[in-house]
């Protein structure tokens, strides 16, 4: 049985704390980092790291190595990294922003569910950060975009389209899951979550009018009336350039050639030229086959 987890954390620029983080994964022979996408601009990294599962006479998940290896990660990038003097231009919430536990090969919701239950019981006790739990972690199955906006996860604080040291209150509107309702402005927030796949897929668009752009993310969005199972946010990219940054929650149904077609209709009509997008990781196959080879060569 294995799980995936994605580890986003807010920093891209420091090669030192990066590789400092990525040491700390390396503690821990079976828990493998397959990929990592990390970006300046946005100020964010994103580490896939994947291991097994252990469960009991019962099927009850009882051990896995991920659960000491995020730890690890996390800790390094809470000593390395403070909130108060970060900026980018994607949205976040703390230091550790997110993480999302995926279920692979034979694995199910069920066990990554645990996995990021008994990591976020840690990380709100041994970090006093709070833990707002989403998806299969949370007993509602409450979205994650629904906790972000409650915070003021998408509204950029700085020259507009910029996110840039402190952002949130100190004191929550509503109780975490996990940790104390205080937050620390170093560390900020953590939200960590369990679900099925999801791809994630990126498409520039030349423009440099914010309103235009963020339309074009609207019109994709299913939650404005776009298309269906699919979120998408616009973020500035580069001098003269847009991102329209989507989250594929069912990629089968709904793929990135669909969405892709549809943001060049859409930028089309306003005069814009839109590149070819780009997916952020691998699929679930070649993850697993990558995590395959890779513990498969340690071993050796």
């Amino acid at each position: 049985m294995l799980v995936s987890c994605m580890l986003y954390i807010s920093e891209a620029r420091n090669r030192a704390v990066l590789d400092l983080i990525e040491r700390a994964a390396r503690l821990d022979p079976e828990s493998v980092i397959v990929n990592k996408f990390e970006d300046r601009v946005y100020n964010r990294i994103r580490f896939t790291i994947v291991s097994y599962v252990v469960v009991d006479s019962t099927g009850s998940p009882i051990y896995s190595p991920l659960h000491q290896t995020v730890l690890a990660m996390v800790e390094a990038a809470y000593g390395a990294i403070n909130l108060e003097l970060h900026s980018g231009a994607h949205p976040r919430l703390g230091v550790v922003d997110d993480i999302v536990f995926h279920p692979l090969a034979r694995a199910s919701l069920d066990e990554a569910a645990w996995l990021a239950k008994t990591v976020a019981a840690d990380m709100g006790s041994r970090f006093q950060v709070p833990v707002f739990l989403y998806a299969a972690a949370h007993p509602t199955g409450r979205a994650p975009d629904t906790i972000r906006r409650e915070l003021g996860y998408y509204t950029p604080n700085f020259m507009g389209n910029q996110w840039a040291g402190w952002t949130i209150p100190e004191i929550l509107p509503g109780a975490p899951d996990e940790g104390p309702t205080h937050v620390s402005r170093t560390r900020g927030i953590v939200m960590i979550g369990a679900r099925p796949w999801v791809a994630l897929y990126n498409i520039p668009v030349v423009c440099t009018d914010v309103s235009t752009a963020r339309q074009i993310a609207r019109m994709v969005r299913a939650r404005d009336g776009g298309l269906p199972t699919v979120q998408a946010l616009a973020l500035v990219h580069g001098d003269d350039s847009f991102e329209i940054a989507c989250i594929l929650l069912e990629p089968n149904q709904v793929g990135a050639e669909r969405v892709q077609a549809e943001v060049e209709m859409l930028a089309a009509q306003e005069g814009l030229e839109v590149e070819k997008g780009y997916f952020t990781d691998f699929p679930p196959e070649m993850i697993v086959e990558k995590y395959m080879n890779l513990i498969s060569s340690r071993r050796d």
